[in-house]
């Protein structure tokens, strides 16, 4: 069984300005990330560093069409392979904004099954923390870590 997820939200914001709050590392470690060192560009690796996590981890973007569609890969728990995030940006009107993350490509045993669940979780708590961000400017996360 292929090891993969995909959750969505809708966010009260036009696509423009979703698509921004992710691909902004200003706006990007408002509300998910300690720091991003660039913005999510094709072609290059962005280092991104969590409060949570100890060190940086390498986010290579492989796709990017504004306001539309971001593809990357990342290391998966565990090392020694990456996985890929595909997030869709879908306009449902002009106020508001599907985003649609998944992602796929974890090992087919115990240890990519319980990283693969603990990301999903990962990426919908990332999901609502954007939206609270984006909708209402509060950081969700600020102060969070343990």
């Amino acid at each position: 069984m292929e090891l993969k997820f995909q959750v969505q939200l809708k966010i009260q914001k036009p696509v423009s300005e979703v698509f921004d709050g992710v691909v902004n590392p200003k706006k990007l470690s408002g509300y998910f990330v300690q720091a991003a060192s660039a913005p999510l560009v094709a072609g290059t690796t962005v280092k991104w560093r969590f409060a949570e996590v100890p060190g940086e981890h390498d986010v290579i973007v492989r796709e990017v069409r504004p306001d539309e569609r971001i593809v990357f890969e990342w290391e998966a728990a565990g090392g020694g392979y990456n996985t890929r995030v595909e997030m869709n940006f879908k306009p449902i009107d002009e106020k508001s904004t599907l985003v649609q993350v998944s992602e796929s490509g974890w090992r087919e045993d115990a240890q990519g099954q319980a990283a693969s669940y603990d990301n999903c979780g990962g990426w919908m708590h990332m999901m609502m923390c954007l939206k609270a961000y984006l909708e209402h400017g509060i950081n969700l996360r600020h102060g969070g870590a343990y």
